[in-house]
């Protein structure tokens, strides 16, 4: 069986990237094996200027897109109920606010060194939306990362120090040039770029022909 490399550009921060991903699980369950997939979590920073205390979702968003706060609560709500039928935890979604994620991407780097990205992926996706608590606080990684299977201490002292950044920097620098815009990015064997958190069978059907092209090869 061939191994096809996954690598999906991602933000913590992303409700898109959260049922993105949950979408090509599904896409994985649906091949059932057929397809040997290597994923590799890559970062991209939505709010790469928000100040630390960050700022209350609605009025983020409303000023971002230029919307009046009922109809982007509206649009928050469509998206809570689409990751809630895929079973994923968006309670406290209107309750977060837009935080700056560079320090959770620091730790989610270590994390990756040690197999465990997704766990810790996954785990910051159900603080952020279910929980809606800061990704970047140091004692929210440090919780998370217990969660995950990492050793607490090191994920926190990594969180308050400048480990990694620019392994990060670097990583979100090569996805931009490769051009990656916007959350979330699947660039499936280096080559293929799929924006955005597409239905689990288009990435089916994304997945089948790029394996059988390399197969032809």
């Amino acid at each position: 069986m061939q191994t096809l490399r996954i690598d999906l550009v991602s933000d913590v921060a992303c409700p898109w990237c959260a049922i993105g991903y949950r979408r090509l699980e599904q896409a994985l369950e649906t091949l059932d094996g057929g397809i040997d997939v290597e994923l590799y979590w890559q970062p991209f920073e939505l709010n790469p200027d928000m100040p630390p205390e960050g700022e209350p979702i609605l009025e983020h968003l409303c000023r971002k897109y230029g919307k009046d706060a009922a109809s982007m609560e509206q649009t928050q709500r469509e998206i809570m109920a689409q990751a809630e039928a895929l079973g994923l935890n968006f309670r406290g979604a209107l309750e977060r606010r837009a935080n700056n994620t560079f320090a959770a991407h620091r730790v989610l780097t270590w994390a990756a060194t040690q197999n465990l990205e997704t766990p810790l992926q996954l785990a910051l996706f159900d603080a952020y939306f279910g929980e809606a608590k800061n990704p970047s606080d140091p004692t929210v990684l440090r919780e998370k990362a217990i969660e995950a299977g990492l050793d607490g201490d090191a994920a926190e002292a990594i969180a308050r120090s400048d480990q990694y950044a620019d392994d990060v920097r670097a990583a979100e620098q090569r996805f931009m040039e490769a051009g990656v815009s916007a959350v979330p990015g699947f660039i499936l064997k280096g080559r293929y770029l799929i924006s955005g958190a597409q239905p689990a069978d288009v990435l089916v059907d994304a997945l089948r022909q790029v394996a059988e092209e390399n197969a032809n090869r």
